[in-house]
């Protein structure tokens, strides 16, 4: 597939609410991969390409690389169960916010940049281990600003 004449990649979006990511391959063209609700890891879905870069329907968001790096923790703390440091730190997340609900308030400055960190790392330490199982689309590098 050929990416679109002046479309600058990497590109993030939520497509109907899920994480969806458009790379640049190798040849000059473009792949697209979207976060599985099941697994936490991504399955290229290039038959959308089309659809997102016309922005075709209304729920289509493009996001900001730090900003699509939370969106992606947050989908995968919602949706996937298990044990291990990761869930660990989710649960974690899920306390913080849990706190300030039970209060009646909005997180403070504090602890929405407590969250976003953990979050930042959470990401780092999902994709290293989807790179590991063999992911062709997990990239660690993406939560520091050195996607590739």
């Amino acid at each position: 597939m050929t990416k679109a004449p002046g479309s600058a990649l990497p590109a993030y979006y939520l497509y109907h609410q899920a994480p969806v990511k458009i790379v640049e391959t190798p040849e000059g063209g473009a792949r697209v991969w979207r976060l599985a609700i099941d697994s936490g890891g991504w399955h290229e879905k290039n038959d959308i390409f089309a659809e997102i870069m016309l922005a075709v329907g209304g729920d289509i968001f493009r996001r900001a690389e730090a900003d699509f790096v939370q969106e992606v923790e947050a989908f995968r703390a919602h949706y996937l169960e298990g044990d291990g440091p990761i869930f660990a730190l989710y649960e974690t997340v899920r306390s913080i916010q849990g706190v300030a609900d039970a209060e009646g308030r909005r997180l403070t400055p504090k602890e929405q940049a407590l969250i976003r960190g953990i979050r930042q790392r959470t990401f780092v330490m999902f994709e290293e281990q989807l790179r590991a199982a063999g992911d062709p689309g997990a990239d660690p590098e993406l939560a520091t600003g050195h996607a590739t």
